[in-house]
């Protein structure tokens, strides 16, 4: 009885010296480098804006054939806005550079925390499931993201493996993790009650400690 006592306090005080020499991080750190751009559709009024996404509509129901009368009216339309000054394949070209623009933003790493040991909050998804024990999950910023939301960009999620295994009596309740953070971008399929869904994963972390969020 001694000696388990003895290896509990051991493990609970290697437990707080690693959480000293952590360093606490919020979601916002986790944020990759962004850069600015100027927006193309800054001058549009609400109608410009709206014929622009009825020729978007338009021309997806052209090449799917799904609407014979979809090409010319998408011409018409682009008449309309060709007449009041708007290139609308321009902006239509702008729109998906914009995208993917975003979208490679959304999924870069701060690589000045990878490979450093980080102590951070967020709720967690179980993955993976040993008994009511949680030992791989996807920590999040913000209770219900990914099953009442759309997920976060994916470099504000961090997939987390922790074989000690983590409670899942509440899915709304902060935890605090603690581990080596790294980058290795991979999507992962997160069961819910309507179904699945592949959520983008930017981080990994095999956690040394996840603990409750007051504690």
């Amino acid at each position: 009885m001694k000696a388990l006592l003895l290896s509990a306090a051991l493990s609970l005080a290697a437990s707080a010296s690693f959480a000293e020499q952590a360093q606490e991080i919020d979601w916002t750190d986790l944020e990759g480098p962004t850069s600015s751009f100027e927006n193309p559709f800054e001058d549009l009024t609400d109608l410009q804006m709206q014929t622009l996404a009825r020729i978007l509509r338009l021309d997806y129901l052209s090449e799917t054939e799904a609407d014979a009368n979809a090409k010319g009216d998408a011409a018409s339309l682009r008449v309309e806005l060709a007449n009041e000054g708007i290139d609308a394949d321009f902006l239509l070209e702008e729109r998906l550079r914009i995208m993917t623009k975003l979208e490679a933003e959304s999924q870069a790493p701060n690589t000045k925390l990878v490979g450093q040991t980080i102590r951070m909050p967020g709720y967690l998804l179980p993955l993976e499931m040993d008994g009511n024990l949680a030992v791989e999950f996807l920590l999040v910023p913000t209770v219900g993201a990914c099953i009442h939301t759309p997920p976060p960009p994916a470099n504000q999620i961090v997939h987390v493996r922790y074989p000690a295994g983590y409670p899942t009596d509440s899915l709304y309740t902060p935890v605090w993790i603690s581990g080596e953070l790294r980058s290795e971008f991979d999507s992962h399929s997160l069961y819910m009650v309507d179904g699945e869904t592949d959520v983008d994963v930017t981080y990994t972390m095999d956690a040394n400690s996840v603990v409750a969020y007051g504690s």
